[in-house]
This record gives structure tokens, C-alpha cells and sequence, in this order.
């Protein structure tokens, strides 16, 4: 195998081995009320940390934090969900847990920092690359789910969160030592050759960042909203959630394959671009049947309608692939790195909102699923008029 290669699929691990703290802590949710004594309320307040965590990781991207070496800017993330892994469990104060969970958020900021490697190493393959990379998170997810599980079959309660959240932290840095070997050191760009290069001021940053908008209004809180709504077992409920992360990361590879094939068809700034929003919009169109499967299967609650719906409508991280491939194929090579952050960014801006809109303002599975149908529609609105617009490239040059 390439060594491009190995370091993808050394990508995908450190970022699986990090997402694996996600939605951990809940899985033991009864444990921590206990431990705690708090109520589900609050409980919910550590998830809040954790998204609010993702959208600060890319305000901080447009400093000089995860910038300079590429090896140090993967072991200063990665640090950043292992430290309060380790931590979690022997802290005496819930508010001091949520503080920390907020922290483990940055780790999505590697994300972007592979972005930056991959524009390096690859060209029409960048969306495979990239979609390999991205099924990571919910590998990852798949991973916390069953480390929590087994933990709790292991030891009985305190403990289990012990075990699993120390076992978790340690497979990290083992992860990242393994991955250190394998993958070579880079300098990230610290500062913009060109005051007219500021990419907070290309009208082509805004609108294509809020392109991937509606697709993580979908993945961060679809799964949640519709199962909350509906009267399944413990057991389905648990098979649906696998059910929908295993269809994200298989949809992540497939449709970034598809990126890369469309790629080859044109390898210049405006093919590859081209490339990328074809497969955003493929992937949203057949999102949008997805939901609608959702939707029906919800209001019936229909195990195995359920089960087909979220298969389907997991290919909106489809779009994952494409739109983290944009920055090095649409800007020059001296701001792509910062673009990534800023694209990253404003399409995070979702995680803040969607799950205020999703789980305090919205009451009914009818409301909720208009929500969610328009954000499809919203999305391949955005990508007909970016497609409209001239490429930073091709204003500023290379």
C-alpha cells in the first residue's frame, strides 16, 4: 500500500479513537444520575458542552493554534479529548465534567488539520480520501458505544465509567504513537501572504460554508429527535442508532469514491469543484427520500421502516467528503488552510443552533420533519448559486 495511503487509514483511526468520546458518558447515563445526583436536564448539559466544544475548535482554526506543524497540531487535539478522559472519572463536580466535555469537543478541529495533509498528498482523490477519513467519527461512535457496553457488563457502576473512560484514553495516545510513525510532519501556514487573500472577506466563503449547514443540522440531532418521538424498544432504539451511524460511515466512503471518480473527469480548480458539488447535491436529493421514509416509519412507529429510512437518509454524510475537500481545489495555496477552518466554521454554526431549535423550540414530529425536509432544499439551493460564483483561485490566483 502507499504510504498516502497509510497515513489515510492512520487518519481515520486517531480520528475514530477520538470521536469514541461522543456520546460515551451517555451511555451510562443512569450511573452518572446516580453518581452525580442530578436529573436528565442537566445531564444533557455535557452533549451541549460537547457540540458548543466543535463550533469553538474552528473560531480558534483562525489563529495561529493549530497551526505550524502538522504532528503538533494533531498530539495538541487529540490532547484535548484524552486529558479529560482520563480526568472524567475521578471528578467530584458535574459542572467541572461539563467544562470538560467542552474541551473534548475541539477534537473535531483534526478535520480540518487532515484537510490541510490531504490537499497535499492527493488530487482527484481527494474526496475518497477525505470520505475514508471522515467515516472515522462514526466508527468512532460505533466504538464508544461497545467500550461503554462492555465496561458495564465488566465492572458495576462508578467503576464501569472508570474503566471504560481510562481504557478509552489510553487507546488514544497508543492510537496517536502508532499514527506518529507512520505519517510525516508539514508546516500549516501561520500567516496570509496577502491582506487581499482575508478569507472572511470572499463572499464564495460564506456562501459555500453554510452549504454543509443543513447537512450537520441533520447529522447531530436527526438520530435523537426521531427516536425520542417514537415508541420503540430499548433494543431497536439501540440497533437504530447503530443502524444510522454504520449507514454515515459507509455513505462517507461511497460517495467520496463517487467524488473521486467525477474528479477525474477534470483536475482543474473548476472540474474539481464541479466534482464537489455533484455529490453534495446527489447526496442531498436522496436525502431528502430518506426523511421522508423517517418520517412515515416515526409517526408509525415502524421498526423496519425505520431501519430503511435511516440507511437512506445517512448518505447526507455524503456530503461530508465534497465539502471538506473544497478549501484546496478552490482557494490558493497559501489561505487554503485558514479556509478550511473558516468553511468549518460557519457550517458548524449548526451545531449551536440545531439543537436548540431540535429539542427546546420543536414539539411535534410534524414540525421537526419539515425541519429537517427543508434542510435538504436549503442546501441544494446554496450549492446551484456557489456553483454560480467565481472560485477564490481564479480571482487571486495561485
Amino acid at each position: 500500500m502507499e504510504r498516502k495511503w497509510i497515513a489515510v487509514i492512520m487518519n481515520t483511526l486517531v480520528l475514530a479513537t477520538g470521536f469514541g468520546t461522543m456520546h460515551m458518558l451517555e451511555k451510562f447515563k443512569n450511573v452518572v444520575l446516580s453518581h452525580y445526583h442530578i436529573n436528565e436536564a442537566m445531564m444533557g448539559y455535557q452533549q451541549t458542552a460537547f457540540v458548543v466544544g466543535l463550533f469553538v475548535a474552528f473560531l480558534l482554526g483562525g489563529t495561529d493554534l493549530f497551526k505550524g506543524s502538522f504532528k503538533r497540531s494533531v498530539a495538541m487535539i487529540v490532547s484535548f479529548a484524552a486529558i479529560p478522559q482520563f480526568i472524567i472519572p475521578f471528578v467530584g463536580n458535574w459542572w467541572i465534567v461539563v467544562g470538560l466535555r467542552f474541551f473534548q469537543g475541539f477534537i473535531v478541529a483534526l478535520i480540518a488539520v487532515f484537510s490541510n495533509q490531504i490537499g497535499r498528498l492527493f488530487l482527484a482523490e481527494r474526496p475518497f480520501a477525505k470520505g475514508v477519513i471522515l467515516s472515522g467519527i462514526f466508527w468512532g461512535g460505533i466504538y464508544g458505544i461497545s467500550l461503554a457496553k462492555w465496561a458495564s457488563h465488566t465492572r458495576v457502576g462508578w467503576e464501569s465509567v472508570k474503566i471504560a473512560f481510562i481504557v478509552s484514553a489510553a487507546v488514544m495516545y497508543l492510537m496517536l504513537a502508532l499514527w506518529w510513525f507512520f505519517v510525516e510532519d508539514f508546516e500549516i501556514p501561520k500567516e496570509r501572504h496577502s491582506s487581499r487573500a482575508n478569507v472572511w472577506r470572499i463572499p464564495f466563503t460564506w456562501v459555500f460554508g453554510f452549504t454543509f449547514f443543513p447537512a450537520l443540522w441533520i447529522v447531530f440531532t436527526l438520530g435523537s429527535f426521531t427516536l425520542h418521538h417514537a415508541e420503540f424498544t430499548d433494543a431497536q432504539t439501540a440497533n437504530l442508532v447503530m443502524t444510522l451511524e454504520v449507514s454515515m460511515g459507509m455513505w462517507s466512503i461511497i460517495m467520496g469514491y463517487l467524488g473521486y471518480r467525477l474528479s477525474l473527469r477534470n483536475t482543474s480548480n473548476r472540474g474539481l469543484f464541479k466534482a464537489i458539488v455533484s455529490v453534495m447535491t446527489i447526496s442531498y436529493a436522496i436525502t431528502l427520500l430518506g426523511l421522508i421514509v423517517v418520517w412515515k416509519a416515526t409517526s408509525t412507529s415502524d421498526y423496519s421502516m425505520a431501519i430503511l429510512g435511516f440507511a437512506i437518509a445517512g448518505i447526507v454524510q455524503g456530503t461530508g467528503p465534497a465539502f471538506w475537500t473544497t478549501a484546496p481545489a478552490a482557494y490558493p495555496k497559501e489561505i487554503y488552510p485558514e479556509a478550511s477552518f473558516a468553511l468549518g466554521l460557519i457550517s458548524n454554526s449548526a451545531n449551536l443552533v440545531a439543537p436548540n431549535v431540535m429539542f427546546v423550540i420543536v414539539r411535534s414530529v410534524t414540525a421537526g420533519m419539515i425541519i429537517y425536509m427543508a434542510m435538504p432544499i436549503l442546501g441544494i439551493v446554496l450549492l446551484m448559486i456557489s456553483s454560480k460564483m467565481k472560485l477564490p483561485v481564479e480571482t487571486l490566483g495561485e
